[in-house]
């Protein structure tokens, strides 16, 4: 049970950052504009159960599609790994400036999501990119090949089961932030939002490191061991 909840706290700690409930319900509350409660919960609903069944193909399919492809694993892990780290360097950079505009372009140029139809807008562009974006893809991805490395079928089967709980845990985190949005945007400042952040990005930056130092490391195990023999 270990790697389960291993790789459940390296996938939740990957994709929080990214995900960012606190800050998404800000963007979600911006598209959707004032409406009943029970909107709000319907909305958020759907999103939740979106964002499981989205990322949850990505892990699925992920390593299939990188075999059909021809890319191996460590490659994946020391691409995927420094992408990663580079996200949570940006996000650890990143000031509350540069954070409340961004916010305020994506409510500014998602004006097509009116209160008549943004129940269409369920999925796109409310769960995919203003919940879970591009650069869920690639971490989910890099984690997805990750889970491969172990040894057998039943620790890869718990690796991807604590990978897919991490995403059920951040999808109900959604739900909340979103179906209670208009009350927790008058609760929590955003300095606070983005101190917690601070700290998230930081271990997401390790992360990223850690995932590129095992692949570097699979690639260059063969050329010493070539070396030295």
């Amino acid at each position: 049970m270990g790697i389960l909840w291993t790789h459940f706290a390296i996938g939740f700690s990957a994709l929080l950052p990214l995900v960012n409930p606190l800050g998404s319900a800000l963007v979600f509350l911006g598209l959707v504009g004032i409406q009943p409660a029970a909107v709000y919960k319907s909305l958020a609903r759907q999103i939740a159960i979106n964002t499981v069944l989205f990322l949850a193909v990505i892990e699925l399919v992920g390593s299939y599609l990188l075999t059909f492809f021809g890319i191996s694993m460590p490659i994946v892990q020391l691409a995927g790994g420094v992408v990663v780290a580079a996200i949570g360097w940006g996000v650890l950079n990143q000031t509350e400036v540069e954070s409340s505009s961004k916010n305020a372009d994506a409510r500014a140029g998602a004006q097509s999501v009116t209160r008549d139809n943004f129940e269409s807008k369920a999925f796109y562009p409310l769960t995919f990119p203003v919940t879970a974006g591009p650069g869920c893809l690639v971490v989910m991805l890099t984690l997805s090949a990750h889970t491969m490395e172990s040894l057998n079928l039943t620790e890869t089967v718990l690796a991807r089961a604590g990978l897919l709980l991490a995403v059920v845990v951040l999808s109900a985190l959604v739900y909340v932030c979103y179906a209670y949005a208009p009350q927790i945007t008058r609760t929590i400042s955003p300095s606070t939002v983005h101190g917690i952040l601070r700290v998230i990005a930081f271990i997401l930056l390790c992360i990223g490191v850690q995932i590129a130092w095992n692949g570097l490391e699979a690639l260059i195990q063969p050329l010493i061991a070539s070396h030295g023999s």
